[in-house]
């Protein structure tokens, strides 16, 4: 994709990976979109000189908002980033069934929704592409988050089914699968994490050349692993 007069749209844009997607797709000659649900983080991107619209992407009413905030624009580009985690593990505590269905929206409902409810434009578009962000535990879990996990392989898939409905038409669909990146939500998981800014770059890298798949950092070596023996891939992160 030519990224030059470019419309995007990037979900959860105002911190972590996307506040880093926003940035350089911006540096690209990109018209930016983004969301967010924090208001001080909103505040500040819209300082920063970005459009933000704040919805809670984790209920259906944010989606909604989102949508009828953008109007009628055309859009070129969707970035469905936002994602969280959640505190699921049998061995720590009792699981927090509230905090899971937020999750499970937020990772997997919303970008089905944006997708649904912004492909019609996309379609009108001369060159577009959607960017579903999932994750390198969407191609083998880890035993402490199978709610996250859960939601990632579902989008991933969701991913690869769109990806085979649109081929041959204008929208191009990518997969971005991060592995354990620098940002809020991995505080205290490690000390070896990939740098937002790079994990960024190799994405808008990957929309540049019409990849299929972004696989960022050491998902490289999880997804050879996988296609030598998925068994094998599983037993690796179901240690972590």
């Amino acid at each position: 994709m030519q990224l030059q007069g470019k419309v995007a749209l990037v979900t959860g844009g105002t911190d972590g990976i996307g506040a880093e997607l926003i940035r350089q797709l911006q540096g690209k000659g990109v018209s930016v979109i983004t969301s967010g649900r924090n208001p001080e983080r909103v505040e500040a991107t819209r300082a920063a000189g970005f459009e933000v619209i704040e919805a809670d992407l984790s209920t259906s009413e944010g989606v909604a908002e989102l949508l009828a905030g953008l109007g009628d624009r055309p859009i070129d580009l969707l970035v469905n980033n936002a994602g969280a985690g959640v505190d699921h593990d049998f061995r720590e505590a009792a699981p927090d069934m509230d905090a899971a269905d937020r999750t499970i929206f937020l990772n997997l409902n919303a970008p089905i929704r944006l997708i649904v409810g912004l492909l019609p434009r996309l379609r009108e578009r001369a060159e577009a592409a959607i960017v579903n962000v999932t994750s390198g535990l969407a191609i083998a879990p880890r035993a402490g988050g199978p709610v996250y996990c859960a939601t990632k392989a579902g989008l991933r898939s969701y991913t690869q089914a769109l990806r085979a409905q649109l081929a041959g038409t204008s929208v191009h669909v990518i997969e971005a699968l991060p592995p354990v990146v620098e940002t809020k939500m991995t505080a205290g998981r490690g000390s070896k994490k990939m740098p937002a800014r790079e994990c960024a770059a190799q994405i808008v890298s990957a929309i540049e050349r019409d990849a299929a798949e972004a696989n960022v950092g050491i998902v490289k070596l999880l997804q050879t692993v996988n296609s030598v023996s998925p068994a094998l891939a599983r037993r690796i992160m179901l240690r972590f």
